[in-house]
């Protein structure tokens, strides 16, 4: 299931903006077509001109999302109970493993996608999350907060911390791909079940929520192209 709603306010219409030439909604539904064990691809929005470029691009769009929905502080538990009912009646079928697909990610290729679902499907997860090791400039111990012009520390014990290496790993959700079974959606009604197993995926990630992020994948996205072409320029 894709979510692509048309509202943002980050970055106006974002699913429909350009990334490496193609609409993101788009690269979602053109990596769906390459990942065989997916067997179903649907875009969850309330804008005709997203479900338009998302079924040209492969997804379908058999419904609406509704107003109640479609802001900007709505979970994704509610949008995927949502696509999961329709999809359900309009298919009469039932389906045991719905993956969430954000076009805000696009560097995510398809292995990562399939390493999700088998994880969860092989290891009888209630549900998968890729997720990406946190660098140790943003860790917990090393936030600050500034109140009233006064510096403190987010942690108080972040004031014993001296080198990197003291540093317990942390992780943060890269949005590459979130993998659930019906039960956890319909039953636990949450998207981190009572067991949620974590996929670490090296490299960096992008998720696009601003113009600069949006220029920093296309540098990425350029730089790829140039090693893939043999440029070492």
């Amino acid at each position: 299931m894709v979510p692509a709603r048309g509202g943002s306010k980050g970055v106006l219409l974002k699913n429909l903006r350009l990334v490496g030439g193609v609409p993101m909604v788009a690269r979602v539904g053109h990596l769906a077509r390459d990942i065989a064990i997916i067997d179903r691809a649907v875009v969850s929005t309330d804008h005709e001109e997203i479900a338009r470029v998302a079924e040209e691009s492969g997804l379908a769009a058999p419904f609406r999302r509704p107003p109640a929905i479609s802001g900007d502080r709505i979970s994704d538990i509610d949008v995927l109970t949502h696509a999961l009912i329709e999809i359900e009646r309009i298919d009469g079928v039932t389906y045991d493993a719905i993956v969430l697909l954000q076009p805000t990610s696009p560097l995510r290729q398809a292995e990562h996608v399939t390493a999700c679902i088998e994880m969860l499907i092989n290891e009888n997860w209630d549900a998968v999350w890729s997720v990406s090791e946190t660098d140790s400039k943003g860790h917990p111990l090393k936030q600050l907060t500034v109140a009233d012009g006064k510096v403190d520390y987010y942690d108080p014990a972040g004031a014993a911390i001296i080198a990197r290496q003291q540093l317990t790993p942390v992780y943060h959700r890269n949005g590459i791909c979130y993998a659930m079974t019906r039960e956890c959606i319909l039953e636990q009604k949450t998207i981190k079940g009572r067991r949620t197993g974590a996929l670490v995926l090296e490299g960096n990630f992008v998720s696009i929520d601003t113009e600069w992020d949006l220029s920093l994948v296309e540098f990425i996205l350029t730089r790829q192209r140039r090693v893939q072409g043999g440029d070492g320029g």
